[in-house]
């Protein structure tokens, strides 16, 4: 069982990932399946595509697009899986929709995607904690490294180009290689920021 052009992966865990643990309780963040900030973006390869070579392997885990697990509701209220479902606990993902894989080695980023990890805001008269447009390269790719951008690096990128995700119970941003725009010289004080609420699971 292959495809051809599509990797077949099957999510790990629940389509939705709608509750958190704190303090040894269960606490529910949404009952809705429009909400695609709460679906799993997480999957196990079962099956590579015959089209391409890729790093990724049978087996590795993959981080995907929200839509591949993604349910809603048709025209008529009718209650859909995603276009991605193939059957039982099984979906096609397009090369395109795989921003980060995993395997004995770690966590890589895949094709022109990156992710930064968020900064503390140093100036203590303002209310948000993070800096804006700005972090550290936390997984790069060969795009950035011919630029001598490398991971630990302290990067700006555009704006609206980030989307965020949660990986390891970190906060990271993902974006593609072209909106990181400059590397800023380390300075020392620089930390990363992280919300308390990503390190629940």
């Amino acid at each position: 069982m292959k495809s051809l052009y599509d990797f077949i992966v099957k999510p790990i865990g629940e389509t939705y990932n709608n509750e958190i643990n704190i303090d040894k309780k269960k606490l529910i963040l949404n009952s809705k399946i429009e909400s695609w900030k709460f679906v799993n973006r997480f999957a196990e390869v079962i099956e590579t595509p015959k089209a391409f070579k890729t790093p990724i392997k049978k087996g590795d885990t993959v981080v995907v697009h929200q839509n591949v697990f993604r349910t809603f509701y048709d025209m008529k209220g009718k209650k859909k899986k995603s276009r991605s479902y193939f059957k039982d606990d099984l979906y096609f993902c397009s090369i395109d929709q795989i921003y980060l894989y995993k395997n004995k080695n770690g966590y890589n980023s895949f094709g022109e995607r990156c992710f930064i990890q968020p900064i503390k805001n140093n100036n203590h008269l303002v209310a948000d904690k993070e800096q804006k447009l700005i972090g550290i390269l936390k997984y790069g790719n060969k795009s950035l490294e011919s630029l001598e951008i490398n991971e630990g690096d302290v990067v700006g990128y555009t704006p609206d180009g980030e989307w965020e995700f949660l990986i390891e119970n970190k906060r990271l941003y993902c974006m593609k290689s072209n909106d990181i725009v400059i590397k800023y010289e380390y300075k020392g004080d620089e930390k990363e920021y992280n919300p308390s609420w990503s390190k629940s699971s």
